[in-house]
């Protein structure tokens, strides 16, 4: 049986990563000649990524040595590159920019007279991808002909199959008056109405902007930073631009539906941000990044790796980077932060859901409601009934929340429940590459699953991805029941006749039972949001806003992150949560208090574990609260729990309500994809059953019902920097060889 293996890895980016890296990653270097003598050593680490996984061709490395050699030669693959490396920063160390390297693996080797010579193999990829997200899904349709440059050009026609394009830079200035960013007219001279802007740590620089337009694994990145074109070395690693702070900033898109298959025209959210760009931060972005053009959040990890690693080549390494971003930006934040430890080293976000696939999956749940109350039992319950057994606030609330289950349906112009849109396409996209069940059966599928086969895995009877939803055992309505709001016989005819889906989500009178590699493949590639990776060790600020009436994006989500932090941590300390409707004055907060956090992270050189440095550097600033309702709004500081009762002041103005599963008895958390069984229990109800209506109740769960009090069905801990193929480095599943999937008892929890 196949295991995967964690591989120890050096890997370094900037003063808090390198910590982090260190401690998650431990170092790792290959060839070691003999030293244990006691012989002066050299060691090597790759600074702009891992160095099993790197992509174009080149890469920053730094060698560090003990006392200065007598002689030493760098070599690559027996090249000799020793002229690439000049004296680093920190003593006895020299950093270069190694370029050449050919696909694949490459050897990095540095003798020195007078002491052990050391070697590293790096391992490098096409900048077109894939490194870790298996390989590359089709159709995907190029847009790169359509997306706008700053200048109002567009990036030009993709020059191949994986549409590429020739990386273009613009440069825009801010004027004195009028405001907004326009084009400079030239590199050779600054316009007389060029804005000064004075950054975070002082400096005065004309506010002019850098901005680079490129394509790497498959999407359209963008990189931004204050540079002037007049006075500032070309870009390089050693000669960093004066207007950068040395931050940057990961910028995400949002959404979800419609998501698939297509390049994008749009990065979704702009990386000419005045508020950061003012101050000297860097942004970066992938239109991969961006959920509305591409619903995987590994894919977008990996395009974050490789856009943060191509902004490290090219401008140096950062002192720390923060992620930010709304409702999806929210989302692949946390799941880019988890996944990928030490890529990103704090994040503030609002909207927040814990991941997508926890929003389709509760949505199912709700649909399976709204069908069952629709026209399996449309006179047997009250309307007031249906909420209680919905957890939600309202009818609208729930309604709203159920028709996302939409991210799941395949099949175009299904008629459900008002406003439920199933197979949700971008226009781009032609009629004649979706899938229809009747005219187009091996077309592409518009699901959150299909987008993410390569992780899912495929059923190989019909091509298509393998799901994870499954509600065998539970039992819905039983908060309701409990609590004396339905009948016994409501609670029975519910649960008898609820139902399931199909593959192509057409609804079935069995229960769905989700497939446990598929199940498990979620948890471990952080499609389900663990909270145990690196969200365990970096500050994190949820500034949501509230809305619990309409349009899905409710509180429970942002208590479902929490508790699933809590869940793998023992406690999420380190996760900050402001409610209310504080909009500027909340992000503005935000910011400042996360950038706080992180200098004062970045500076403390102990040699403590990384979540200590977090705890013990947490500014005053950083605690629980909402924002009233006043204008400007008033922060009331206070710890954060989900209730509908008026049992505190931000509970009060800001009550929270809840989602199907949680009605029947399951964690906030949202992580239990398919619950454990147990026997049937009466102690478990407030409420007798007939003779009659236990053996019904019996029969309706012949297997059992949901034991909440354990861990759901292949459970595993979130493996962090994994792959899924080509590399082979940390490998977990293979989609190619789906016979090589094990199942590794050491991780079960």
């Amino acid at each position: 049986m196949k295991r995967f293996v964690r591989r120890s890895l050096s890997f370094s980016i900037g003063l808090v990563v390198s910590l982090s890296a260190t401690r998650a990653l431990g170092g790792h270097e290959e060839g070691d000649r003999d030293d244990r003598d006691g012989r002066r050593r050299i060691e090597i680490r790759t600074l702009s990524t891992h160095p099993d996984r790197i992509s174009g061709g080149d890469v920053l490395v730094e060698i560090s040595f003990p006392a200065s050699p007598r002689a030493m030669a760098i070599s690559l693959n027996g090249r000799d590159v020793s002229g690439s490396f000049r004296p680093g920063e920190a003593p006895e160390t020299l950093v270069g920019l190694v370029t050449g390297l050919v696909l694949g693996r490459n050897r990095l080797t540095v003798d020195a007279r007078g002491m052990p010579g050391k070697s590293i193999v790096l391992t490098n990829y096409p900048i077109k991808g894939p490194i870790v997200s298996g390989p590359h899904v089709h159709p995907f349709i190029c847009q790169t002909q359509t997306f706008r440059l700053p200048d109002g050009t567009f990036l030009g026609p993709p020059l191949d199959s994986d549409c590429s394009a020739a990386t273009k830079v613009n440069y825009v200035y801010m004027p004195t008056t009028g405001g907004g960013f326009k084009p400079l007219p030239s590199t050779t001279s600054l316009p007389a109405d060029v804005a000064m802007t004075t950054t975070s740590t002082g400096r005065a620089v004309p506010y002019v902007v850098r901005v680079e337009t490129g394509t790497m694994n498959r999407g359209i990145y963008q990189n931004a930073v204050l540079f002037n074109p007049i006075s500032d070395s070309p870009p390089s690693p050693f000669s960093p631009p004066k207007g950068w702070n040395k931050r940057l900033v990961a910028i995400h898109g949002a959404g979800c539906p419609g998501g698939w298959y297509t390049q994008g025209t749009a990065e979704g959210v702009n990386p000419l941000s005045d508020a950061y760009l003012s101050k000297g931060y860097a942004l970066f972005i992938n239109t991969l990044q961006n959920p509305s053009n591409h619903c995987n959040t590994f894919v977008a990890g990996e395009s974050a790796m490789m856009g943060k690693e191509h902004f490290i080549k090219t401008f140096g390494v950062p002192e720390f980077t923060v992620s930010t971003g709304g409702s999806g930006g929210a989302y692949t934040s946390l799941q880019v932060a988890d996944a990928f430890p030490g890529l990103i080293d704090g994040a503030f976000i609002s909207a927040t859901f814990p991941d997508a696939a926890e929003i389709a999956l509760s949505g199912l749940d709700g649909h399976l409601l709204t069908h069952y109350f629709a026209v399996t039992n449309p006179t047997g319950f009250s309307d007031d009934q249906k909420v209680a057994v919905s957890g939600y606030k309202g009818l609208q609330a729930w309604y709203d929340a159920a028709n996302q289950s939409q991210r799941t349906d395949p099949v175009p112009g299904r008629v459900d429940v008002p406003g439920y849109s199933p197979a949700v396409w971008n226009p781009v996209v032609p009629l004649a590459l979706r899938y229809h069940p009747v005219t187009n059966p091996r077309g592409a599928r518009p699901t959150v699953f299909d987008i993410s086969r390569n992780i899912y895995g495929i059923d190989p009877s019909t091509g298509f991805a393998l799901r994870a939803f499954d509600n065998v055992g539970v039992q819905y309505g039983l908060q309701a029941l409990n609590d004396g709001i339905v009948s016994t016989t409501q609670f029975l005819d519910l649960n008898e006749r609820i139902s399931g889906y199909d593959q192509d989500a057409n609804y079935v009178a069995a229960r769905s039972a989700g497939n446990i590699g598929a199940i498990r493949r979620a948890y471990q590639s952080g499609l389900n949001l663990s909270g145990g990776g690196g969200l365990a060790s970096i500050p994190i600020i949820d500034f949501g806003s509230y809305n619990d009436t309409s349009g899905y994006h409710y509180q429970w989500h942002h208590f479902a992150v929490r508790e699933r932090m809590m869940d793998e941590n023992g406690d999420a300390d380190n996760h900050i949560f402001w409610r209310g409707n504080g909009g500027a004055v909340a992000l503005n907060q935000a910011f400042t208090v996360m950038t706080q956090w992180l200098a004062a992270i970045a500076s403390d050189h102990s040699r403590v574990p990384m979540r200590d440095k977090v705890m013990r550097n947490k500014p005053a600033g950083a605690v629980d609260g909402c924002y009233d309702t006043a204008s400007p709004p008033n922060f009331i500081a206070e710890p954060q729990t989900l209730s509908s009762k008026p049992d505190s002041r931000c509970n009060t103005l800001f009550p929270s309500y809840a989602f199907p599963r949680y009605v029947a008895g399951g964690p906030v958390a949202a992580n239990v994809l398919k619950c454990q069984l147990k026997p049937i229990d009466s102690r478990d109800y407030k409420v007798a059953f007939s003779a009659a209506e236990r053996a019904r109740l019996d029969a309706i769960f012949p297997t059992g019902i949901c034991d909440w009090s354990k861990r759901g069905v292949a459970h595993r801990r979130v493996v962090t920097w994994a792959s899924f193929g080509p590399s082979p480095d940390n490998l977990v599943f293979d989609v190619t060889h789906p016979n090589d999937d094990s199942d590794d008892e050491d991780d079960e929890d």
